[in-house]
């Protein structure tokens, strides 16, 4: 019985690991780091959303001993979007702006987003208004990431 523990175990991993994926958006790019994160950062321009800033999270990492080429987190989102999500609902503004974690992984990069709908399954109609438009939005942004 005790060598079928293991077994059971990763069988559990396994059956569980979907359901993780939907609370995520994650895209795979065919391009360094550098080229990324320039498109990156033209593409949230170009969806009418402004960088609040892009912060490093790769040195606490390496000083932990973990290997990584760049890994970043970008803060971005609409100013007049998120002043009303903070005055309507206060709770949100640990989640606004909104985040993209991007980082390297050898010739690619990937980057990966909260899935919002996941985060805020509220039936309110007025903040899932939001919800739904941060996913179009994000989901818009992934998929010109993509494009070649």
């Amino acid at each position: 019985m005790s060598s079928r523990k293991p077994v059971l175990l990763l069988l559990l991993w396994l059956l569980a690991t979907p359901a993780l994926a939907e609370d995520l958006l994650m895209a795979r790019i065919p391009m360094t780091f550098p080229e990324a994160m320039l498109k990156l950062q033209n593409v949230l321009k170009q969806h009418g959303q402004t960088l609040s800033r892009v912060q490093r999270v790769d040195i606490g990492l390496t000083a932990k001993g973990y290997k990584t080429d760049k890994y970043r987190v970008v803060f971005f989102g609409r100013l007049e979007e998120i002043r009303e999500v903070a005055d309507k609902y206060p709770m949100l503004i640990p989640y606004v702006p909104h985040k993209i974690a991007i980082f390297a992984e050898e010739d690619e990069t990937l980057i990966v987003a909260a899935n919002p709908e996941r985060l805020f399954p509220e039936k309110d109609p007025a903040l899932q208004r939001f919800v739904r438009q941060w996913k179009k939005d994000l989901e818009a942004i992934f998929h010109d990431m993509r494009e070649e």
